[in-house]
């Protein structure tokens, strides 16, 4: 059998599509070769990158024949940058490839098969849906100030002020921005060296509201002129609610620090997901996507039912979005978050919302959890984990208390795999709604529902 090589270019047909967003085709020795910007059906010449024991990466060099469902990207700087994944594609093709993605982990992981697997609740825009950017910032060969995203595979910024899948006012408040702040001798922060002021700007906005909020993440506060450019901002932009700054001092890649400070206006702008409003602040986790963020929710209000009767526990419950919305539907929910300024914002949340059947629990939802189980007859939890999945604790606990229903969102399909696989031996699960939240990337949201065997 040939042995790849590096820096060989061979050619290639695209087989399947993989979580990540890469083209999955075959080597002649078996090995699984990931090739980027490319789909099923491509015939493509691409150059060996990077050889490990069991599959390999591939650089896209030509396409000698398209596959169905290729189109041009309509993003000029699309081909270097990261932030999204699936341009090349029509938007049909992507939602099957999704699902199908979706059909595959919970067959192969979870070893799942008799359910079902609706097909994705589309975006009824596929561009410019994204209500938050986090942009980091670099300097250009001009010396000026700018800001994009990170090209694939590394951390060298790829400029671009009007990224496609952005909301319109993100980027409209990304540009002004830049041009005031490169009136000033700023300097931008450099990761390898640690020096450098300015780290990113994290724009958010109300899809429903055009409310706009600005963060400044410096490293420091050795920022004198930040008062003067905060109040011209608002003045220049008048959606913009307010201006703040974030101080984040770490050589870490979490964007923001642990101390936020008010240059202008107000801290928080007002969003709505349906009729339940929702009070969002600088470091609030909120969906990036608005319009199917109510349909996502709308499909867990499904799976709860409307009999009015229901106890439920919101695990993982942020802000309190999920708990509020479907607060009309529960006579009790406990909603359980472990950020101490989330629980904050989701009572102020309720307060906004006159909603009084939702109690809030600051605290880790594997020590919460075994406490509300044993103090009241819950039937129904929902879970909303970060990508790592549920933690084993808290998957011994479902199983030792066998709960009438199981609402499970995930962002990740290979750990709601696994934790499905792990639970099935006391829930079944009878069906999984995809919702496209992020259009053009890999990343598919879910919703399954789970009842007791």
């Amino acid at each position: 059998m040939p042995i790849l090589k590096k820096d060989e270019i061979k050619t290639f047909k695209i087989e399947d599509l993989a979580h990540g967003g890469d083209g999955v085709a075959r080597a002649e020795n078996g090995k699984a070769v990931f090739i980027a910007l490319t789909l099923p059906g491509d015939l493509v010449k691409a150059k060996i990158t990077k050889i490990k024991k069991d599959y390999a990466f591939a650089e896209l060099v030509e396409v000698v024949e398209a596959g169905e469902g290729r189109i041009k990207a309509s993003c000029p700087v699309y081909n270097e940058c990261g932030g999204c994944q699936l341009q090349h594609i029509n938007y049909q093709k992507e939602l099957e490839f999704k699902q199908n993605n979706l059909k595959q982990l919970i067959n192969r992981i979870a070893k799942i098969e008799d359910f079902k697997l609706r097909d994705v609740l589309a975006a009824d825009d596929d561009f410019r849906y994204r209500n938050k950017a986090q942009f980091p910032l670099d300097l250009d060969d001009e010396g000026q100030i700018t800001a994009g995203f990170y090209k694939r595979g590394s951390h060298e910024i790829v400029p671009n002020h009007d990224c496609l899948i952005q909301h319109p006012l993100i980027n409209r408040i990304l540009r002004i921005t830049l041009e005031e702040l490169n009136k000033f001798q700023l300097s931008v922060y450099n990761e390898n060296t640690l020096s450098g002021l300015l780290r990113h700007l994290v724009i958010r906005v109300g899809t429903c509201t055009n409310q706009a909020l600005l963060v400044m993440v410096t490293n420091g506060d050795d920022f004198i002129d930040k008062n003067l450019i905060a109040r011209t901002l608002v003045r220049k932009i008048p959606e913009l609610k307010g201006v703040v700054q974030n101080i984040n001092t770490k050589n870490t890649n979490v964007i923001f620090g642990k101390e936020d400070i008010l240059l202008a206006g107000e801290n928080k702008i007002t969003e709505y997901i349906g009729k339940t409003a929702y009070s969002i602040s600088a470091r609030s986790f909120f969906q990036v996507n608005t319009m199917q963020a109510k349909k996502l929710y709308d499909t867990a209000a499904k799976y709860l039912g409307d009999d009015g009767n229901a106890r439920v526990i919101d695990a993982f419950s942020g802000t309190g979005s999920i708990a509020l919305y479907l607060a009309d539907q529960a006579e009790k929910i406990y909603a359980v978050e472990s950020l101490k300024s989330a629980v904050e914002d989701a009572r102020a949340n309720a307060e906004l919302n006159k909603i009084n059947n939702v109690e809030f629990e600051q605290g880790l939802v594997e020590d919460k959890l075994p406490e509300l189980l044993k103090n009241d007859q819950i039937d129904t939890i929902i879970f909303d984990p970060p990508r790592k999945g549920l933690d084993e604790k808290t998957i011994n606990l479902l199983l030792e208390n066998k709960l009438e229903k199981i609402i499970y969102i995930s962002c990740n399909p290979a750990t709601l795999a696994r934790d499905l696989k792990r639970l099935k031996s006391k829930y079944k699960l009878v069906e999984i709604q995809p919702v496209d939240l992020f259009p053009q990337t890999y990343h598919i949201e879910s919703a399954a529902f789970l009842n007791k065997t």
